[in-house]
């Protein structure tokens, strides 16, 4: 799933930048060692916590256990934010995608991100696919993987120029 649209937001962008692709955005994102997810509880209160993503076919994927709160979150309420950057003022790229999580059925699908997962984590996190689902290495744990489906994305360009590119879906 890619953006239709990509334009530089001028309200948040010095007179000198410009759009970054969207390619850029989803390389930074794909690249980052932790994203935060955030997701929103039953009173509407919001939770964020970090995570590893895996970007495959212009989707954001993620894993959690069924006992997590951002699990009983997502049962609530679909709706997410995923956001990738770092803490630095002058320089990188910042991105965020707003869209809605459902859980990963597809033994296909599931089997080919087990393997994106494989080639990130060092090894110690191996996830495994049985009857389409992820499973438990740990008693009482119910693995469950997340697609973020995008509908929106930002992309904040930091540095000589600053700049703001919103990706529309």
């Amino acid at each position: 799933m890619r953006p239709t649209t990509e334009q530089l937001d001028r309200r948040y962008s010095d007179e000198k930048s410009q759009a970054v692709p969207w390619a850029a955005a989803e390389t930074r994102l794909a690249a980052a060692q932790i994203a935060w997810i955030v997701t929103v509880r039953p009173d509407g209160r919001p939770h964020a916590t970090p995570m590893v993503p895996v970007v495959h076919d212009g989707k954001v994927y993620f894993h959690t256990g069924s006992t997590e709160v951002k699990y009983a979150n997502l049962e609530a309420n679909p709706h997410v934010l995923v956001l990738a950057g770092d803490t630095a003022w002058d320089g990188g790229l910042d991105v965020a995608v707003a869209g809605t999580a459902a859980p990963v059925t597809d033994d296909a699908l599931l089997h080919r991100l087990a393997e994106l997962y494989r080639e990130r984590w060092d090894g110690r996190w191996q996830l495994d696919v049985r009857d389409g689902g992820l499973a438990a290495h740990v008693p009482g744990a119910s693995p469950v993987m997340f697609e973020v489906t995008p509908d929106r994305a930002y992309g904040h360009d930091k540095g000589d120029p600053f700049g703001q590119t919103n990706y529309r879906y």
